[in-house]
């Protein structure tokens, strides 16, 4: 019966095809444009490290003034980011599978040959940090915990900085001079572009990767700052660099693996034990407040997912409903333009329902053909988005966002045929006998 429906709905429109390349214009654009901006929101708000999220964890103390919350506007949240003595304090513990504190620096980077010195972005961190966010390599690896400790004179640089300085080759084992040292290139990064910078959201969550990854302890060699976000409530009336690493400045991310319930309940254990500790030292005069946050939760709490994609959802959601209900007068007209037909139909023992289901099915069939072309006119308009933003090939349609074209399609079809069909399908059939 259905394939009887289809053949009369592909018989109707090619009866009529300048309308219906029109009726599937229509559809096409609303679906185009909201699969478009329900893409990005879905990129955007989706799972940025998949199978591990539920398992690395944001830590967060409160360290802040006694006097007055971190956040006004929530006063139970503590502070986002940690102070470098409290993060020295828990790397200590050897309950987390994988941990590591980490900051944004901005360090001079002084290649060989003709090219001129440049400023880049450097992610100082903890050999963790690689296996922690699943990082991958295209030529060597991570650096190794005595490095850290040394610190030892080593870098990981990304795919882009590797074929800037070093032609794209494999450069391990290469040197490159950052500040007044020489660095060995132990690591080159394969393309990593995850939807969010959800490791570091500070200073803003859809900015790239950082270019160069050094050992934390560096921090002290070039008695270097935070390029992201620092805010202190004390003053100690210190100006050495060591007392601004003893002070209660906060500036340093700090995550840590946790891959069963006995760890988490032990690691949130030993940080109530250290908080306890530092308030007998006369620090953390605030009510304990220690939390640990997976990834999905923690950007949930930064509100990661720009506002503007939320509200452009609604709106191209929106715009595809006026395009189906603007079409709801086309199918109208068109339908009981053939009401004799129908009529004697009716008049030869067509039910009222199998009418009703034929036209429906037709505007279902509009429906799918337009959410074809949209998805079509979706991937092109992704792929320009990738370009002007610079994005790589990090906004596509997938399996979820094919299926949700194809949905939005059979709703602007069911939308704009619903009416039309229930019209049509009551037709009085006595009347057009008459006319026969």
């Amino acid at each position: 019966m259905l394939a009887y429906q289809l053949r009369l709905a592909w018989l109707s429109l090619k009866r009529n095809p300048i309308l219906s390349t029109l009726l599937v214009a229509a559809i096409a654009l609303g679906v185009a444009i909201s699969t478009t901006f329900v893409t990005v929101h879905h990129i955007y708000s989706g799972d940025p490290i998949p199978g591990k999220s539920d398992r690395l964890f944001h830590v967060e103390m409160d360290s802040w003034d006694p006097d007055r919350p971190f956040d006004r506007n929530h006063p139970e949240r503590p502070p986002y980011q940690l102070t470098y003595r409290d993060m020295k304090g828990i790397m200590t513990s050897d309950i987390p599978t994988l941990q590591s504190g980490m900051f944004i620096a901005g360090l001079t980077v002084h290649p060989e040959g003709d090219l001129r010195p440049f400023r880049e972005d450097v992610r100082m961190c903890f050999a963790d940090f690689f296996p922690l966010f699943e990082v991958p390599f295209a030529f060597g690896r991570g650096w190794d915990a005595a490095a850290d400790a040394g610190p030892d004179p080593v870098v990981v640089i990304d795919s882009a900085t590797n074929d800037r300085l070093f032609g794209g080759i494999d450069s391990v084992g290469r040197t490159l001079r950052i500040e007044d040292r020489v660095f060995t290139v132990v690591g080159v990064l394969a393309q990593w572009r995850p939807s969010l910078r959800y490791y570091d959201p500070t200073i803003g969550p859809h900015n790239e990767p950082e270019a160069i990854y050094m050992p934390f302890e560096f921090v002290r060699v070039f008695e270097i700052g935070t390029e992201g976000n620092l805010r202190d409530w004390s003053d100690d009336g210190g100006t050495s660099f060591e007392s601004f690493l003893a002070s209660e400045a906060v500036w340093i991310q700090m995550w840590v693996q946790l891959d069963t319930a006995e760890q988490r309940a032990a690691y949130a254990s030993f940080l109530d034990a250290y908080v306890m500790e530092q308030k007998a030292m006369g620090r953390f005069a605030r009510p304990l407040n220690n939390r640990l946050m997976d990834v999905m939760t923690w950007m949930r709490e930064e509100e990661v997912v720009p506002k503007e994609a939320t509200t452009t959802v609604v709106i191209s959601l929106l715009f595809l409903l006026v395009c189906s209900v603007n079409l709801i007068g086309i199918l109208l007209g068109k339908f009981l333009a053939r009401a004799p037909e129908i009529g004697v139909r009716r008049a030869l023992g067509a039910s009222r329902a199998s009418v009703f289901v034929q036209h429906l099915v037709e505007c279902e069939v509009l429906g799918l053909i337009g959410g074809i072309v949209g998805l079509g006119l979706s991937v092109a308009v992704l792929g320009l988005i990738n370009r002007l933003l610079d994005k790589g090939g990090l906004f596509a349609l997938d399996l979820p966002m094919i299926g949700a074209g194809v949905g939005l399609s059979l709703i602007a079809g069911l939308i704009a045929g619903a009416y039309p069909a229930w019209r049509i399908c009551r037709v009085a059939p006595a009347i057009h006998l008459k006319l026969q």
